[in-house]
């Protein structure tokens, strides 16, 4: 066995890019393990949920938007981002009713995942509802979906046709169902 090396990278300096209401931007230099210096661009995001929310039937409640940056529709799981000081699991119960209408009877923590770790930190908490009960949706104002269901063996064909193409809902539908 080979003996283990440190691989972590020291900060030497920090510079803002951009400052957003969703996101930060830095470019840091950073010395490698080797001694060298080198650049690293990178988004700083407050993190965020996503849920897998399961009806009566066993079917998974799912949100259909226009995502700007990829120029069309995707169908996704409810999801949003962390508030400041927000814990995660209120996050996800929010989220879910402002986007589906239903609050969880029950929530199970599925997992945490790196969304995209060669350029942001962000970091989205997944999780599982069931026993849905009904309540106001109340998107935010900015914010235009329609709500679908679909069951679990749809939604698998759906993925390996590549009909459904985001990640963290891919993620999660593969933990949870």
């Amino acid at each position: 066995m080979k003996k283990s090396i440190s691989l972590t990278e020291t900060l030497v300096s920090s510079s803002s890019v951009f400052k957003g209401a969703l996101l930060d931007v830095y470019c840091d230099t950073v010395t490698l393990p080797n001694g060298r210096q080198a650049t690293r661009e990178f988004i700083k995001h407050p993190g965020a949920v996503a849920v897998v929310p399961f009806t009566e039937n066993g079917d998974v409640l799912m949100v259909r938007q226009f995502r700007y940056p990829t120029g069309c529709e995707l169908l996704e799981i409810p999801a949003g981002k962390l508030d400041p000081g927000e814990q995660p699991e209120d996050c996800a119960k929010r989220e879910l009713a402002e986007e589906t209408g239903f609050r969880p009877g029950r929530l199970c923590r599925l997992a945490s995942i790196h969304t995209t770790p060669g350029f942001s930190d962000e970091v989205i908490h997944l999780y599982r509802a069931e026993n849905l009960i009904a309540c106001d949706a109340v998107p935010d104002e900015d914010e235009f979906l329609q709500v679908e269901s679909y069951s679990p063996t749809e939604l698998k064909q759906m993925i390996t046709a590549g009909e459904i193409t985001d990640a963290k809902t891919i993620t999660a539908l593969m933990l949870a169902i």
